[in-house]
């Protein structure tokens, strides 16, 4: 059984995910587990090991109170959605929300992490305090980021940019697993600028291996990469939009932090980022 992790902090750009990663377990089947992450303050009192163990027992108690009470209402978005059939579990953790989302997700073989974002608001960028861009560049596993103001109206369209490499081709497929499973069709955007050079014989061999899928390939010329992008998925009713994360190059060259990081600040539908390693 597939499972898929569900990182919360209980705010309202959460809970809107959690539809999301419900509608998901429910499409391929999967578990969902929902995490929870809280760190103990740093407190410095000289010679009071007891004082300090109270303190951090009840910040402790505090914590597995409110999850506790969380938790019926993650199970009534549920019921409330249809979806009180899929099978969910809870976990509570002490420490780094980071360190521990990597190691659940190591521990507990999940699939894909969906978690909720918070969009640009005035000139700073917030982004779960940027937790969720860090999952996305630094995690192995699929990672599908939620914007806040996103609302799960099914998916139909999925935008998959590419360069055509051969890892490309890899993460195209795996986004035409996850498209078949919502009967969706997969853009395959590629932005031609005047650094980028691609043989057009291999996009013939792509249009070609992708024949019998609901794949269509668009060739936009613009050197503003970002920007077309975010046009297409405005022009396209797109519903989701997935990239392959690469480690360097490209998309760091070009904003010096990688595009799939930078983008998720300003796109409006969910981003699924895939990181190269996971292609094997």
């Amino acid at each position: 059984m597939k499972r898929i992790l569900f990182p919360t902090d209980f705010s309202e750009a959460s809970n809107n995910a959690f539809v999301y990663a419900l509608k998901l377990a429910d499409a391929i089947k999967a578990e969902l587990i929902t995490l929870h992450a809280y760190e103990l303050p740093q407190l410095h009192m000289g010679g009071l090991p007891n004082t300090l163990k109270e303190v951090y027992d009840s910040i402790e108690l505090e914590n597995f109170e409110n999850f506790k009470d969380q938790i019926p209402l993650l199970r009534e978005i549920a019921e409330k959605h249809d979806l009180g059939h899929v099978k969910i579990s809870n976990i509570l953790k002490h420490g780094d929300l980071i360190w521990t989302i990597k190691k659940v997700t190591k521990e507990e073989s999940i699939d894909y992490v969906v978690m909720g974002t918070k969009g640009a608001t005035g000139l700073k960028e917030t982004f779960l305090g940027s937790n969720t861009g860090s999952v996305m560049t630094e995690l192995e596993a699929y990672v599908i980021g939620v914007p806040q103001s996103s609302e799960y109206n099914g998916i139909q369209n999925v935008v998959f940019t590419t360069r055509f490499r051969e890892k490309d081709l890899k993460a195209l497929k795996k986004v035409i697993e996850l498209a078949k499973l919502f009967d969706a069709k997969v853009h395959c955007l590629y932005v031609k600028t005047k650094k980028t050079d691609v043989n057009p014989v291999i996009i013939e061999d792509w249009k070609f291996l992708f024949k019998d899928d609901k794949v269509v390939f668009h060739i936009i010329e613009d050197e503003n990469v970002k920007q077309t992008i975010l046009n297409f998925v405005d022009s396209y009713n797109v519903d989701m939009l997935a990239m392959l994360n690469y480690k360097r190059g490209f998309f760091e060259e070009l904003f010096k932090q990688s595009l799939t990081q930078k983008l998720s600040y300003h796109v409006q539908v969910p981003l699924l980022a895939i990181h190269e390693s996971s292609l094997g």
